[in-house]
């Protein structure tokens, strides 16, 4: 027993001291790891300040360390830093050798984000060597990781780095997009440094873009930042930009004083990079730099040799003024002759000019028959929704189903006046659209355009708000389809650039003078913005923000165009106010008559009223449409107006049935398979000249409505049409008071 009990004791020790010396160790390599890190961060501060061989030793004792306790994900890290240190004092060789082993380790672990980050210098690196392709390569990898990690914050520099080398190749629109990008970006995650720096190479794109004023705001605005953060890299770079941009304006005064601060500037930063340099690298500093001074000793001397030499350009003048009275005796010679290659190429450009007036004669032409096809193809299923939605709302819907069949039928007439609007874009610049002004209320116009999108809002997590003047009038005289189509276009364009946000909608006086009023509007939301170069391209057609904004957003371009268009012709006026990441604010301003509210009452169309208190017993129409929803439609309209039709869905059958069966009115659709409605009506009027034949068409464009007459058609009623116009239209012909013919059914 005695030797049992020693036995279990010494197994107990033995025990507790594996655990104890366990917990050691790991107690040790935890010490270690954080000895790692804090050895980073020292070099991380020693690197900010210009003390790169001190970093470097931390680093590489801290890569040490993290070996010793197998800390895989660190040392990868270490040689990431040590690659941007290797950089930082010109030996951009051992920087891509540290790279190669930062990338291998990690690619071996699967640190995708510090991987991002080593490509990201990897990129960087190949830039600073005029590898600008191999650059952008290392960036797009870094960017597919940054991405799938959601590691939004390192984009930023990422984006300016390719700023960088599309601006190197010369590609200044990619470099401008990816600069606004940066901008966007930097301002989300108070990126001061980045931000300073994408303003200022913003200045050099613009200056390339020959946009000097923009230009000289970028830079200003970088240098402004750079001295907040007392970066003196991005202020020195500032300086030169700041010099050219202001020689470029032939500000050479001002372009002089910023070019004696950035060289004054620079000697200082390059003291400091010639102490961080390596001993054999300061040899070739000093090699250079007496090179640079034995350069700048040359410049001296030959500005000396210039003033000698104005003296003897005195003598040099002189002599030609003499050469230059000479050749002008000759060139009275030679003028003649010059002035018969003249003549000969001005018969040259007018025949050219010939040409081109055929070509855009036919350009024309072509565009003639687009919009008439785009026209026919978009007014035909408009016909279906504005027909089913007054169908529906007749039918005595359910209280619920009312807003609802409310807002289609109110998207649907706002869709026909849009499209309306855009096939006829010519006439808006030619203001030649005319003005259909009623009293309406103003308020509930706001209402109604912000209860039409308020899903589209929902969708983006946007919140609008209606703010009416305190004292304003709710109901006016004017325009209201023209004041619905800018307010939703101009919503629309909010909601479409802005996400988690909020939009605002105004509307107060400006003026008054009597009854006449001056309202100012305005959309405000808090979306991606719009750069300072691009504002002032905004109402042009065709224009957007950028390429990617035209991807990542969708859109024609058209929409602010029109909107320009639409106010310029309510005699008012549009701007704008905006900052990239911040949002846009888009004001105009439209005069309105106040009008006296009165009780709306609902109109009873009396053309309903009359064909009522017709004979239609006899009456026959036949129906030639090939779309079968519009067929069922144009049928139930005519049913409830106590008429009965024929339906047939092509020109060759609506010939024969003319030719078998005597109608009184025939509603003729254009577009069909086979034959045309307008063969098929001249196939028709070769046998019965006196049917009473309707164009039921989409088509209304001006220059199409000779072939309507050429063809024979009595009238053309318009898809999607306003019931009682067609009513009109059918009482006239049925009751023999339209064109003096012959009645076809007595009033009872």
């Amino acid at each position: 027993m005695p030797q049992l009990k020693h036995y279990i004791l010494a197994v107990f020790l033995a025990f507790a001291g594996f655990t104890i010396a366990q917990n050691g160790s790991q107690q040790d390599a935890d010490k270690l790891a954080f000895e790692v890190e804090q050895l980073i961060d020292q070099a991380q501060i020693q690197s900010d300040r210009g003390d790169y061989f001190d970093a470097k030793d931390n680093l590489e004792k801290a890569k040490d360390i993290a070996i010793s306790i197998n800390d895989r994900k660190s040392v990868g890290f270490i040689h990431t830093k040590l690659a941007k240190l290797h950089f930082f004092v010109d030996e951009s060789d051992k920087a891509l050798s540290a790279l190669a082993k930062a990338t291998e380790i990690q690619r071996d672990i699967n640190d995708n984000p510090n991987l991002a980050l080593t490509y990201n210098v990897q990129g960087y690196i190949h830039n600073s060597r005029g590898e600008y392709t191999t650059a952008l390569e290392y960036f797009n990898s870094a960017r597919s990781l940054f991405n799938d990690e959601g590691l939004d914050k390192y984009l930023s520099e990422l984006t300016l780095n390719e700023a960088r080398s599309y601006y190197h190749l010369e590609n200044f629109k990619a470099s401008k997009d990816k600069l606004e990008e940066v901008i966007i970006s930097a301002k989300k995650h108070d990126q001061q440094r980045t931000l300073s720096t994408a303003y200022i190479l913003s200045a050099k794109v613009a200056m390339k873009l020959d946009n000097l004023d923009i230009a000289m705001e970028q830079a200003e605005e970088g240098l402004q930042l750079a001295t907040q953060i007392e970066s003196q890299e991005n202020i020195n770079d500032a300086y030169l930009t700041m010099s050219q941009i202001y020689e470029a304006q032939q500000n050479f005064k001002d372009a002089n004083v910023y070019l004696n601060r950035h060289l004054k500037l620079s000697d200082s930063l390059l003291n400091i990079q010639r102490e961080n340099l390596s001993p054999e690298k300061q040899a070739q500093y000093v090699t250079k730099y007496r090179n640079a001074e034995n350069k700048n000793l040359k410049e001296q001397i030959d500005e000396a040799d210039a003033e000698e030499n104005l003296s003897r350009i005195t003598t040099i003048l002189s002599i030609s003024l003499i050469t230059i009275l000479s050749l002008l005796t000759l060139s009275l010679y030679k003028n003649n002759n010059i002035r018969l290659r003249t003549n000969n190429m001005l018969h040259k450009k007018n025949d050219e000019l010939i040409v081109a007036k055929e070509k855009a004669e036919l350009a024309s032409k072509t565009k003639a028959n687009f919009l008439s096809t785009v026209t026919h193809e978009l007014r035909t299923p408009l016909y279906a929704v504005t027909g089913l939605t007054n169908m529906l709302l007749e039918e005595e819907p359910k209280e619920k189903q009312i807003p609802h069949l409310k807002s289609l039928k109110f998207s649907g007439d706002y869709l026909l006046t849009f499209i309306n609007d855009i096939l006829q874009i010519n006439k808006i610049e030619a203001n030649k659209v005319e003005l259909d002004p009623e009293q309406f209320n103003l308020r509930k116009k706001l209402e109604n355009v912000i209860s039409a999108l308020n899903n589209s809002a929902l969708d983006n997590n946007i919140k609008v708000h209606l703010e009416y003047g305190k004292g304003l009038p709710e109901t006016f005289f004017g325009d209201q389809l023209k004041l619905s189509q800018i307010l939703i276009n101009l919503l629309g364009n909010a909601i479409k650039f802005t996400k988690d946000g909020d939009i605002w909608v105004r509307a107060f006086k400006e003026e008054q003078d009597g009854d006449n009023y001056r309202l100012r509007f305005e959309v405000e939301d808090n979306g991606i913005g719009i750069s300072k170069e691009k504002q002032g391209q905004m109402f042009e057609s065709f224009s957007q923000g950028s390429v990617q904004i035209n991807r990542k957003y969708g859109g024609t371009g058209l929409g602010l165009s029109i909107v320009k268009g639409l106010i310029e012709i309510l005699k008012g006026k549009i701007w704008l106010k905006s900052e990239l990441g911040k949002g846009t604010t888009f004001l105009f301003e439209i005069p309105l008559k106040y009008a006296e509210p009165k009780k709306v009452v609902p109109k009873v169309s009396e053309h309903a009223k009359n064909i009522k208190n017709l004979d239609l017993t006899n009456i026959k129409i036949l129906v030639v449409e090939d779309n079968k929803i519009n067929q069922m439609i144009t049928k139930k309209i005519l049913n409830k107006m106590g008429l009965y039709c024929d339906v047939v869905d092509n020109g060759e059958e609506a010939v024969e049935r003319v030719r078998d069966t005597e109608y009184n009115v025939v509603l003729m659709d254009i577009h069909m398979p086979g034959i045309s409605g307008l063969e098929a009506t001249k196939r028709i009027r070769t046998f019965d000249k006196e049917l009473t034949i309707f164009a039921l068409t989409a088509v209304t464009l001006e220059d199409k409505m000779h072939e309507f007459d050429e063809a024979g058609f009595d009238d053309i009623i318009s898809k999607p049409f306003k019931q009682e116009d067609f009513e009109k239209k059918l009482y006239n012909e049925l009751s023999g008071t339209g064109d003096d013919k012959d009645k076809v059914a007595t009033p009872l």
